[in-house]
């Protein structure tokens, strides 16, 4: 069986190698995982990874478990299922070594039963270490959940029960005689921890989307001590319901050892969908003998406001808002999902590449796990596959990140090996790499830079007129074809970050070379989009970034030239804390740009209005990176702006626009000049209500509309009121300034003050504002364009009561539900 195991921990600072026997030595906090024992920490002007990691300080904590153990368990197999330890995790029970992991994002299991003491209280003990080993905000220590395992000596391993899609027949429906089928093949490992020979039989029932058996196996089998052994049992399953991001229907697999001469019998529930995966450079991508286009998002791990704590609600959220802003496909970056945001990307048919790495053997950062990477990418790998192998979203693995080194002959052989190393883990999905085909020219760079006034950065951004055309332009040259052709010949699909340039020379130089673009400039997307429908051996795009995220802190703000901070450093001073770089921003509000993707994806027709914000207006920009999208917002109150001029920009998928101020026309123009679907006219700010027509070839072919907030009161709305009260499930409530006709007052900001009593806790709050020195752990947050986020996360079944203030306006009550059901 497998029990939850995230209650009852507590949290404090390491206090030595002795110490962990003085109950007093440090009075610890408990918590409940997941959890980020990171977030409450000061962030201050000059910690050692600077805006990096979003003006953090490095983190080492000590987690502590007291928890029960049944006289009922002795002779039984226990292992401890830790979801994600940030970082250099080190578990001991009752104070004995018990097992440890190197890398923050793999899940791993440490075997329990030789340390345990039977019918008495038992400890856990979990020590994590970071600190300047990430390019971003990695959070620290149990940020994802914890399970206990308990098993009889013979049984099924955990992460033993493998379902894999072998053939599909006659499909669509009517494409032969016969009707359309699946060969399912369920292969499961047992083993026999005991000290005699078990026998037993294997109990294997498909049970279809609508909870109806379709097919069931029984095998008997020998167990003999210490020997595992694996049992593949094949099924058919006739007029299958197949999984693909458009339909993600799931079967489960209900698989019994029966008890016995050792058996377990409890039954192993497992959740798959009926689904091939398959590319070729004139097909491309085909799900189920299906194309399709990666409408792919780039995502961090971190939750916003939660830090780095995966909890299973917040994962969840952030596909669902992913999917309805246009996304079907997410790119984890640079780091392996969680396996509650598999559960969601499962459900909700959001497709995923996971990644396994950061680096390889060169480090990006002082203490990263590159000291690591050669003794640990085997098991790294291994984890992440068996954590995917029953995900039928998972497509792809990724085995790095814009690594240096595929340009060097050791790193070919290490891609070849890792590659296949992969292979033999899970043939059915294809592997990738996302390359940064610059940085694999990097020591050649660094030799021409030499001679270049303002050294690399300088030599990068001159190759062209910005420095996303210079890293495309670096990235096409033949000493990049060349040096990376061997790393690149080891793969399924070919990633490459910032390097669209080289999709039709790849096409004619690599004929039988996949590509899909793994990193892009999100302020490019409405010509990199028309290349992936040119080019079949191109499978689709992931921006950078779906979702703004914490650390790297502003690479996406826009810098003016009399800002007193005015940098042209990619990373912005304290108190900048998140990217802005995002489709959606961490509370999870969709931005301009995303409604620009939208339009260019297909699958809006209306047009959207974005408006500069025109305090700004006439500002020299000092620096606008490729990462960055306009300083503007979806608004028509900008109250103190009145008679003076405005830039607004329209998107369509048109020719021409026309503004219409209170149904009057205040400007035309094209659609184009600018950046494709975009068209950019000026006007003079007058409240009311801002009309863009879109017209292709004389024709209207949409409209839509922004209009001027009234007097506006603060409202709270929860996404949910029922909640699960498991410690799985969260509320998100929306704070937002609008009007009697629910209008958007953007800029009626105030400070607002959450209280949650009951059974329920306030389990953090922002606003999206990217440059605040504000806490997630403060009850009191300003709004930022109108809008701020409170997380509330239940204790236990009950009431809980969510209380809103601001200024002297009568408190908001909102009544929320925990329960078991």
């Amino acid at each position: 069986m497998r029990i939850p195991f995230n209650d009852g921990w507590a949290v404090r600072a390491p206090q030595g190698p002795f110490a962990a026997f003085d109950a007093a030595a440090v009075e610890p906090t408990p918590v409940t995982l997941p959890h980020d024992a990171l977030r409450d920490a000061q962030r201050t002007p000059d910690p050692p990874a600077a805006g990096a990691n979003a003006y953090y300080p490095p983190g080492n904590h000590t987690y502590l478990k007291t928890f029960d153990v049944p006289a009922a368990w002795e002779g039984r197999v226990v292992r401890l299922e830790f979801g994600g330890a940030m970082r250099h995790a080190q578990v001991f029970v009752n104070e004995e070594f018990a097992g440890n992991w190197a890398d923050g994002y793999a899940r791993f299991f440490v075997d329990a039963t030789p340390f345990l003491r039977y019918g008495e209280p038992n400890r856990v003990r979990v020590e994590t270490r970071t600190g300047q080993d990430s390019r971003w905000y990695s959070g620290a220590g149990l940020h994802r959940g914890v399970f206990c395992h308990v098993d009889a000596p013979a049984h099924v391993l955990p992460d033993g029960v493998r379902v894999t899609t072998l053939r599909l027949e006659n499909i669509p429906a009517g494409a032969g005689d016969a009707p359309p089928r699946a060969t399912v093949e369920v292969a499961t490992e047992l083993t026999n921890a005991g000290l005699t020979t078990a026998s037993t039989t294997l109990t294997t029932v498909l049970v279809d989307p609508h909870g109806v058996e379709v097919d069931r196996d029984a095998t008997p089998v020998t167990l003999p001590p210490g020997r595992p052994q694996r049992v593949r049992q094949r099924f058919v399953v006739t007029d299958p319901a197949l999984w693909g991001p458009e339909s993600p229907r799931l079967y489960t697999a209900h698989t019994t050892l029966t008890p016995g001469s050792g058996g377990e019998g409890a039954t192993r529930t497992t959740t798959f969908g009926i689904r091939t995966v398959t590319a070729d450079p004139g097909l491309g991508l085909l799900i189920n003998g299906e194309p399709v286009l990666l409408r792919g998002a780039c995502i961090h791990h971190d939750n916003g406001p939660l830090g780095g704590a995966a909890i299973p609600r917040a994962e969840e959220r952030r596909i669902e808002l992913l999917r309805a802003a246009g996304f079907n496909a997410v790119r984890a970056a640079h780091n392996p999902l969680s396996a509650a945001m598999l559960d969601a990307c499962d459900r909700l048919g959001m497709l995923v590449m996971d990644e396994a790495f950061d680096m390889w053997v060169r480090f990006k950062t002082p203490y990263d796990h590159a000291m690591e990477f050669p003794q640990w990418w085997r098991d790294d790998l291994a984890s992440m596959v068996a954590k995917d192998l029953n995900h039928p979203s998972v497509i792809m693995y990724s085995l790095g990140n814009e690594i240096a080194e595929v340009g060097m002959p050791h790193g070919a052989v290490l891609a070849r090996e890792m590659a296949e190393h992969v292979r033999a883990l899970d043939p059915t999905r294809l592997v990738t790499n996302g390359v940064n085909a610059a940085l694999t020219v990097l020591d050649e760079l660094a030799e021409q830079a030499k001679n270049t006034p303002g050294g690399l950065n300088e030599l990068m951004a001159g190759a062209a007129s910005d420095p996303g055309d210079g890293m495309n332009a670096l990235g096409s040259g033949e000493n990049v074809t060349r040096r990376t052709a061997e790393s690149s010949a080891a793969l399924d699909v070919l990633g490459l970050n910032y390097a669209e340039g080289r999709y039709a020379l790849d096409a004619e130089t690599f004929p039988h070379r996949v590509l899909v673009g793994s990193e892009t400039f999100p302020q490019r997307i409405g010509d990199l989009w028309p290349m992936v429908l040119e080019h079949p051996h191109v499978i689709g795009d992931f921006t950078w970034t779906g979702w703004d995220y914490l650390g790297e802190v502003g690479i996406g703000a826009t810098s003016y030239a009399d800002d007193p901070d005015a940098t042209p450093a990619l990373e912005r001073e304290y108190p900048f804390l998140t990217a802005w770089c995002g489709d959606l921003d961490i509370t999870g509000w969709r931005r301009p740009v995303s409604f620009y993707r939208e339009i260019v994806f297909g699958l809006r027709t209306e047009p959207s209005i974005a408006v500069l914000r025109p305090e700004h207006h006439g500002r020299e920009i000092a620096m606008a990176s490729p990462w960055s999208w306009s300083d503007s917002v979806s608004s028509w109150t900008w109250p103190g702006s009145e008679g003076r001029p405005v830039v607004i920009e329209v998107y369509a998928d048109a020719d021409e626009v026309a503004l219409l101020c209170n149904g009057a026309e205040v400007a035309r123009g094209p659609v184009g000049e600018v950046r494709p679907m975009q068209a950019t006219l000026e006007t003079t700010y007058s409240p009311g209500t801002l009309t863009a027509v879109a017209y292709r070839g004389g024709e209207q072919v949409g409209r839509t509309e922004l209009v001027t907030a009234g007097e506006a009161v603060l409202t709270a709305s929860a996404d949910r009121t029922t909640l699960r009260a498991d410690g799985t499930d969260l509320a998100f409530v929306a704070l937002e300034w609008r009007d009697a006709d629910g209008v958007l007052a953007t800029a009626a900001d105030a400070e607002v003050t959450v209280e949650v009593s009951g059974a329920g806790v306030l389990a953090g709050m922002c606003s999206a504002n990217p440059k605040t020195a504000e806490r997630f752990d403060a009850d009191t947050w300003r709004t930022f364009d109108g809008r701020a986020l409170a997380v509330v996360r239940p204790t236990g079944p009950g009431a809980i009561t969510v209380t809103v203030r601001t200024g002297s306006a009568e408190p908001l009550t909102l009544d929320l539900e925990a329960t078991h059901d």
